[in-house]
């Protein structure tokens, strides 16, 4: 499966409360997702929480944009990835 780390801007920054609706809301992206076959990894938010770089599984850029679509969030750029692990190195 591809990965993708999905840019997203928040102008007003992004807030999930550390309460029962943000549990209700991440499940609810993590439902929809699933319906398109794609999973959401984690995410990296800049400090003032404006920005955000999520690394996404899924079948392509389009089933990420359709679900960002119906989760209402911004999609700025995607990119497919792959990892780059310094250790192989040593």
């Amino acid at each position: 499966m591809p990965r993708y780390v999905i840019e997203r801007t928040f102008p007003d920054g992004l807030a999930i409360p550390m309460n029962a609706t943000g549990s209700e809301v991440t499940r609810k992206v993590v439902r929809r997702n699933a319906e398109e076959g794609v999973t959401w990894v984690h995410s990296y938010v800049t400090q003032d929480k404006k920005k955000t770089f999520c690394v996404y599984d899924g079948p392509s850029p389009e089933a990420i944009r359709k679900v960002a679509e119906k989760n209402g969030l911004p999609v700025d750029r995607i990119s497919e990835v792959r990892v780059l692990d310094p250790y192989f190195y040593l």
